[in-house]
């Protein structure tokens, strides 16, 4: 038997020994992601003397919902070249090792030109990265195999465990030595990221290596001239001013909005697709939508409450004041905590678990009603982090019902030769609700909390209730995928 057929039908905990190099990826990218993230928008509207950029706060928090949009629209290139160009597994490695050097640029380049080398970087890498780490994963795994939204939730944990470590140690190396320390840890995490990945790499076998629908060379110059041509209009948008810093997170919604609806026809009408997948595509309509509402809500952790963690908490613990970007980390330890379990629920239940789409239900009104938790806290005038931690519970709890099954759905979901594609589909939700953070991060004010959580928090709970009153007909729609 070969090495890699031996490896790949291995296995751990009852899961393909491969998950556990995924694991391992995709924990120190969000380490170094999230890291990186946390303390972004204090860097960028921090007053020169304390380090920061002196941004005006509103446009630092849009930049940040911007960037995050950026990041998973770029999902598109990762997985376009992914299923045209090298493979998933090559581009993994490659996504990581850009994302290292748009780290590094962050740590060592000065002001908004390191924060611009940076960022694209950091995005174009990311997206690369994270649409086929995903993908990968679903290869491991045959359709219909009731381990998969078990694997996807540890998966999960491994995210989330960069995600908690990343801003405890960025945020104290920021408020200790600077800024740029924080964004150079981060670089230090992906490069141990990448270490583990090719450590372990035979671990993955075959998977994932194949190119499904390969790019002809006689299409090679038709793809460069779009992609020259795409730069060509970013930087003409850039030049006459139609893009600015404080209209970023509003273009990027737009832009995400168009490129999806644009991705959704293209897949719809390609001859490439069976009848049957075309089916299993338009039931993931209402999914997309479902998740680009959590998303809006769930990540103001990085724009709305980034701000709320600095101006409104008490950070003192024992005597000691904790960074601000702390805030970062607490939801994570409540994934860390509920993963193990809700993969053992997922995996002991099967196929009698909540269908998907009552499971996407279920986490968007979870999220709203994470919000309205905020409306009594308007009138506090420190409130208190035990009581954001346990708010920030029910944000965890919601996301564990809807992200990582939302990855799981996809993979199964995706038509054959759009699988990594697919996957950057879905990551366009998640992309629309990070920008949208942005554009909603506008209308925050501390003197009107109250109507702000409110209304938000409202909304995405009725969101929900129509995802669930829908739940049979999208069950239908999916063909035999539970």
């Amino acid at each position: 038997m070969a090495i890699s057929e031996r490896d790949t039908t291995r296995t751990l905990f009852g899961h393909p020994i491969g998950l556990t190099n995924l694991f391992g990826v995709e924990l120190w990218e969000r380490f170094s992601f999230y890291g990186m993230l946390t303390i972004l928008g204090y860097y960028l509207y921090y007053s020169v003397t304390d380090g920061g950029l002196g941004l005006p706060q509103s446009t630092a928090t849009g930049i940040v919902g911007a960037y995050g949009g950026l990041v998973y629209l770029s999902t598109v290139l990762g997985g376009w070249i992914a299923d045209r160009v090298l493979g998933m597994e090559r581009t993994v490695f490659y996504g990581g090792v850009i994302v290292m050097l748009g780290h590094i640029a962050l740590a060592v380049l000065p002001g908004l030109a390191g924060v611009g080398i940076g960022l694209v970087f950091v995005a174009l890498g990311s997206g690369a990265l994270k649409a086929n780490a995903s993908s990968l994963l679903g290869t491991l795994y045959a359709k219909g195999d009731p381990r998969c939204d078990g694997g996807f939730t540890l998966f999960y944990l491994g995210i989330n465990l960069g995600a908690f470590i990343g801003p405890l140690i960025t945020g104290v190396l920021q408020t200790r030595i600077g800024f740029h320390f924080g964004f150079g840890a981060a670089a230090i995490g992906m490069a141990l990221g990448l270490i583990q990945y090719v450590v372990f790499r035979r671990n993955l076998g075959e998977h994932g290596r194949d190119v499904p629908n390969p790019l002809p060379r006689s299409a090679v110059g038709k793809a460069i001239g779009v992609l020259v041509a795409v730069a060509v209009v970013i930087g003409a948008a850039v030049a006459l001013k139609a893009v600015t810093l404080a209209n970023l997170s509003q273009v990027t919604t737009g832009v995400i909005v168009v490129a999806s609806v644009a991705y959704f026809a293209v897949m719809l009408r390609s001859p490439k697709v069976t009848d049957t997948e075309r089916v299993r595509l338009r039931a993931f309509i209402p999914l997309f939508v479902a998740n680009a509402v959590f998303w809006s809500l769930f990540q103001q952790i990085f724009t709305v409450l980034a701000v709320y963690s600095d101006e409104r908490m008490n950070w003192s613990i024992f005597g000691w004041t904790a960074p601000s970007n702390w805030i970062g980390s607490i939801e994570p330890i409540w994934i860390i905590a509920l993963s193990p379990v809700f993969a053992l629920l997922w995996t002991q239940w099967g196929n009698s678990a909540p269908t998907t789409p009552r499971k996407f239900a279920y986490g968007v009104i979870g999220m709203g009603l994470a919000f309205l938790c905020f409306v009594p806290l308007a009138g506090v005038d420190a409130v208190p982090a035990l009581a954001v931690l346990l708010i920030l519970g029910v944000f965890a709890v919601s996301e564990l019902l809807l992200s990582p099954i939302g990855l799981s759905v996809t993979t199964k979901l995706a038509p054959d030769a759009f699988r990594a594609q697919m996957m950057a589909l879905y990551f366009f939700s998640v992309g629309l609700g990070t920008s949208m953070s942005g554009v909603l991060a506008g209308y925050y004010d501390t003197d009107s909390e109250a109507l702000y959580f409110g209304v938000l928090g409202g909304v995405a709970v009725a969101a929900g209730v129509v995802v669930f009153a829908i739940a049979p007909w999208i069950s239908r729609q999916m063909e035999g995928v539970h």
